[in-house]
């Protein structure tokens, strides 16, 4: 059987615990990885896990793609195309997953002899962590393919700054593709003439300055400038209180932040998604702090069919200070934000997750750069982004309020119900 494939991907066929391709639009990385996996599933049994950071369902995966290029190949006879999973007559078996709010299962796949992450520029710190030790067995290997996107994102940092040793990462883009079609280098030629800057990132693969329509660009500039995001130790000697987003069939986000004189100390972030409430607190109960109060969003109040509770009763059952944030509108809540993150210090490790959320947080913009929705784009970004406003007009509550925050601190750090792990 004859099957082509650009040049610059024959390493695919070569034996490597790193397997990298970066770079624009145009290049068939995404379209040269199916292809090989294809392949090499055919040649011999293999289990494979094809993984994106986000992926809500199977249409958001490489199925299609993988499923296109057996029909391609003439490989209908050896593979069966499942509804969520590939498998071949010989054994081979590929499924799909996305990282982001599964890692945890994905510990189990330490059998697998691969995974290919699909636009990893968004894979975060943790889900790398979690998923290369997992993959032990002899000669497994990792693949990843992104165009990227910011220059401090972990995957770039991880692959293309640091690479691992005996990690093959190449650069590639359109003029490495020899069926670059026609339509595309028109559609190309013209992003160039009125957009040099995106030209470069789509098709040459230059990272950004930040995200397009990031709406906290310049603060989060000013903090890496003035070493705001950096090692946050914390203080045993102030509580340290919780800003909550809750994903009801969503992500919930919590914020972990402790007030010193003028500043205020974010040390930690956690993020999860369908998981009930005591998954959450029993994350928080793990770590070693002395807590104060947990600040909910409005929706907290709402009570829940099963129980007849609301969150916030449910928290509060736990002998744990509660406050339930003001309710503002979206854009009070992000000035609020652009504020207080001036006086905010970020623990570059802990809070690595939620950090990245912040610099993608976006207004949606068109090609002159005009905001084209006054809500920013709700996506994966925005569950960490709504929990730190949420910090932010707790921060900013009146005085009254606030000085009642500071007795109910000390309650929580000499009472009985003092929250500790």
């Amino acid at each position: 059987m004859r099957a082509e494939i650009p040049a610059k991907f024959r390493y695919l066929f070569r034996p490597a615990r790193y397997k990298v391709a970066w770079g624009g639009r145009g290049s068939a990385k995404s379209w040269s990885y199916a292809r090989a996996l294809v392949l090499q599933g055919a040649q011999r049994p293999l289990r494979w896990l094809c993984a994106r950071e986000h992926q809500l369902s199977i249409q958001q995966s490489v199925h299609k793609l993988l499923a296109d290029q057996i029909r391609a190949l003439g490989l209908g006879w050896m593979y069966t195309v499942q509804q969520a999973s590939i498998t071949g007559r010989n054994g081979t078996e590929i499924t799909f997953a996305g990282l982001r709010h599964n890692v945890d299962s994905i510990k189990s796949l330490e059998s697998y002899d691969g995974v290919w992450v699909e636009e990893a520029q968004s894979t975060s710190k943790h889900s790398w962590e979690v998923l290369i030790p997992t993959l032990r067995k002899d000669g497994s290997e990792i693949w990843a393919t992104f165009n990227p996107d910011l220059e401090t994102d972990d995957t770039y940092q991880r692959f293309v700054v640091h690479p691992p040793p005996g990690a093959v990462v190449v650069k590639v883009g359109w003029r490495d593709n020899p069926w670059f079609p026609q339509v595309l280098r028109e559609e190309m030629d013209h992003l160039k003439s009125v957009d040099e800057a995106s030209y470069n990132h789509v098709w040459e693969g230059h990272c950004r300055s930040s995200a397009v329509g990031a709406i906290y660009e310049k603060e989060l500039a000013a903090a890496e400038s003035e070493n705001r995001i950096t090692r946050v130790p914390y203080d045993a000697a102030k509580p340290v209180d919780t800003f909550w987003d809750l994903g009801f069939g969503d992500a919930t986000s919590i914020w972990m932040a402790q007030s010193v004189g003028r500043e205020y100390h974010v040390i930690d972030f956690e993020e999860g998604s369908g998981f009930p409430l005591e998954h959450y607190m029993r994350k928080l109960q793990e770590r070693p702090y002395i807590w104060g109060v947990n600040w909910l969003p409005w929706d907290a109040k709402a009570k829940e069919l099963g129980s007849g509770r609301s969150i916030e009763e449910i928290i509060r059952a736990q002998g744990r200070q509660v406050q339930i944030v003001p309710r503002l509108t979206v854009a009070d809540g992000i000035n609020a934000a652009r504020t207080v993150m001036r006086q905010c210090w970020f623990d570059r490790e802990k809070c690595a997750e939620g950090l990245q959320s912040l610099r993608h947080y976006r207004y949606q913009r068109d090609e002159a750069g005009e905001i084209t929705k006054r809500e920013p784009v709700h996506d994966w970004a925005s569950h960490a982004a709504d929990a730190f406003r949420y910090l932010a007009v707790a921060i900013q509550t009146p005085q009254r309020e606030h000085r009642e925050w500071v007795h109910q601190y000390d309650i929580a750090v000499s009472g009985d119900n003092a929250w500790m792990a």
